[in-house]
């Protein structure tokens, strides 16, 4: 969540740096409003506070001096009152506030980039040269003589863009998930398997809930929501803890199936499994200290790049624009992967840097010096697995219609 003193002290300042985000300005003036109406309620109380002790002093020397201190008391009773409704008065705003600001993205960093949406996200490096082929490589969906990818009775199961993976498909998947778990445990990153479902404080501490709760799968009669992301149970696994210092950094990976309605998405990649309503994928999550939050962000990027490096996968990275970047992210950067059969780029991780904002929305910190900190928590995929088995199929398919696999994952296939 955004820091609302940071907001009140300067709120110009603050509200120009979210700008890049191009946030809701009326949402803001609603939020300026009310800091100046809690300010005025909290002024009113304090007067009143002060006018109580002022008076509440008075009863020895009215006593001493022998006066009547019943209308005194009176007063302070009258006062009392008051002062309670004073004191509602404050924490309805107060309530009003912490409302809105659960709606308010995190501010950008520095040098994210200004920009209205992914055209205006900026390249920072390509690693390996996509594959040329001597035939016109195909899209995942048209190899229908492998009978890989059942969409038709993915539809017949649940509904639309879900599916079936069959036959040498399905080995891939789960090769790929233990490899790239292995892959991250050699990085220092520690195995965790969760719950598939979470209450709604969890995904309130990483901020799924309330923005974006019409994109979350719920079940009826039940505190409980079906995961979008691994990102959600792992960074709350240390909710409301206070850590001490020397346990940082925390990395963790984690397996799981993730859910997500794609409310927003109507119309877009209708076609084949790159936007599933349900999906695999491997999650990389750090908490770590805000003095080396920054070099955490490069070592995740990096490890996910790796991967895909050691999976024969020509991609790039992408430094999200302030219009692309994501609600809680202080600043993204994407990993795309090479689609020969779309001949384009596609995103296949993202590795982003929440700062404090997760942190002070879940109440994780860590002890320094005898003081209690907010730590920084940093999130990335490593890799969506549909995804990376869509790049596998179409960067390795051959001339004959077969589909050749890295020699990385041979290992993790079962043989005959």
């Amino acid at each position: 969540m955004i820091d609302l003193k940071a907001l009140e002290s300067d709120f110009d300042t603050v509200a120009q740096k979210l700008s890049k985000k191009k946030i809701d300005e009326a949402l803001l003036g609603k939020l300026k409003e009310l800091f100046v109406v809690l300010k005025e309620k909290k002024r009113v109380l304090e007067t009143l506070q002060a006018e109580q002790n002022a008076k509440s002093k008075l009863f020895p020397i009215y006593q001493k001096e022998g006066k009547d201190i019943n209308a005194l008391k009176e007063e302070l009773a009258q006062n009392k009152q008051q002062i309670a409704q004073a004191q509602e008065e404050v924490r309805s705003v107060e309530q009003s506030l912490q409302e809105i600001a659960y709606n308010i993205p995190n501010i950008p960093d520095p040098d994210v980039p200004e920009g209205e949406d992914e055209e205006d996200n900026v390249v920072l490096k390509e690693v390996l040269t996509p594959p040329k082929f001597s035939f016109k490589p195909k899209e995942h969906w048209e190899f229908e003589e492998l009978d890989w990818i059942d969409f038709e009775r993915g539809v017949k199961l649940a509904k639309s863009r879900f599916s079936v993976l069959k036959h040498e498909a399905a080995k891939l998947e789960r090769a790929l998930v233990n490899y790239m778990l292995d892959f991250n445990a050699k990085r220092g990153f520690q195995e965790t398997s969760l719950p598939y479902l979470v209450n709604s404080t969890s995904l309130l501490g990483t901020g799924q809930l309330p923005k974006f709760e019409e994109d979350l799968f719920k079940v009826e009669d039940e505190d409980l929501y079906l995961i979008p992301t691994a990102e959600v149970p792992l960074t709350n696994l240390y909710r409301d803890e206070i850590l001490p210092e020397e346990s940082l950094p925390i990395k963790m990976t984690a397996y799981t199936q993730c859910f997500r309605k794609e409310a927003g998405s109507a119309g877009r990649d209708t076609r084949g499994m790159i936007r599933q309503h349900q999906f695999g994928k491997v999650e990389l999550v750090a908490l770590t200290t805000p003095q080396e939050s920054e070099a955490m962000l490069e070592e995740m990027a990096t490890c996910a790049s790796d991967l895909l490096t050691s999976l024969g996968l020509a991609h790039r990275w992408v430094l999200l624009c302030g219009g692309d970047l994501g609600f809680g992210a202080a600043k993204t950067i994407d990993l795309e992967v090479w689609l020969p059969g779309q001949n384009r780029y596609r995103e296949i991780s993202s590795i982003s840097n929440t700062r404090d904002f997760q942190a002070r929305r879940a109440m994780i910190r860590y002890k320094k010096e005898k003081k209690n900190q907010l730590l920084h928590t940093l999130n990335g995929s490593s890799l969506a697995v549909g995804r990376t088995l869509i790049a596998l199929i179409e960067n390795y398919q051959q001339a004959d219609g077969t589909i050749a696999v890295p020699e990385v994952l041979h290992p993790y296939l079962t043989r005959e």
